[in-house]
Parts: structure tokens; C-alpha cells; sequence
């Protein structure tokens, strides 16, 4: 459900999300989606699919989620705090979108975060310090010229 409510939540004007088909028990059968041997999303890549719209909260219930490309689409609004719940995500790439808002600091809790890219955005505020996000580089979030911290050497 937590897919459907995502394909709802955006425009999709090439039809790259028509095999999200909210009929379908199994979201494993459905294109962009991979799946463990339990059937529980572990990866989500639609990246440069055409998309556009926001980034529904609802993808946080994705509990096994490891790996989320949304990269290079026109996606806009905030990147929702409640991805924070995904406890097992160990890559997040948001890049070259059109996300604006402050980085939720409750983001520096994905533990198991291993690569970030949030870079060409329209972001803004304080990049979140600590927990996870000290693993990062200035190159997840350049060419976001309203953020600013320690990270980027720019002060707030």
C-alpha cells in the first residue's frame, strides 16, 4: 500500500509506473520493484523514470527497504522526515530533483546509510551533524545553494 499511495502521489506522464498495480497481491512481480525471499521491498529504482510530484511519507512503512533511487525526476517539496523510519537503507539518492525545504535531522538516524546523494536540489537550511551523516562528503549535497553547515565549509 505504501507503494500505491507513492504512485498516487506523483505525475507519471510516461507511464513508467503502470506495473504498480494496486490489484496485484504482490509487489514483487511489479517492474522498478526488487524483493527478498520474504516477499518485502528492498529496493525501489526509479530513477530518471519522468516523474513528478512529492515524495510520499507513506514510503517510510517500507521496513526492509535497503536501496531508494529517485534520482533525476522533478520531484518537489520536502524529503519526508518519516524516511527516518527505514532502518535498513544503505543507499538514499534523491539527486538532481527539485527537493526544497530543510534536510529532517531525524535523517542522521539511518544507521545504516552507506551513500547519500542529495546534491542538486533546491534545499535549504543546515545540513542535520552526527549519527550517520558523518560519513558524508561535501558532494552529497552541492548544488544546493541554500544549505549551509560545516560539511559545505559554508556558514549558516
Amino acid at each position: 500500500m505504501a507503494l500505491i499511495a507513492f504512485k498516487r502521489g506523483v505525475r507519471d506522464p510516461d507511464g513508467r509506473l503502470d506495473s504498480l498495480d494496486a490489484t496485484s497481491v504482490d509487489p514483487c512481480t511489479w517492474f522498478l520493484v526488487t524483493c527478498d525471499s520474504n516477499n518485502r521491498v528492498q529496493r525501489l529504482s526509479l530513477g530518471r523514470t519522468g516523474i513528478s510530484g512529492t515524495i510520499s511519507p507513506t514510503l517510510g512503512q517500507l521496513s526492509s527497504l535497503q536501496y531508494l533511487d529517485l534520482m533525476g525526476n522533478k520531484l518537489t517539496g520536502r524529503i519526508p522526515p518519516e524516511l527516518a523510519r527505514l532502518s535498513n537503507l544503505v543507499a538514499l539518492h534523491l539527486m538532481q530533483n527539485e527537493l526544497s525545504g530543510p534536510i529532517a535531522p531525524q535523517l542522521t538516524r539511518l544507521w545504516k546509510l552507506q551513500f547519500l546523494n542529495l546534491s542538486n536540489n533546491n534545499l535549504s537550511g543546515r545540513i542535520p551533524t552526527g549519527g550517520s551523516f558523518s560519513r558524508f562528503s561535501s558532494d552529497s549535497f552541492q548544488g544546493n545553494p541554500g544549505l549551509c553547515g560545516a560539511v559545505i565549509r559554508k556558514p549558516c
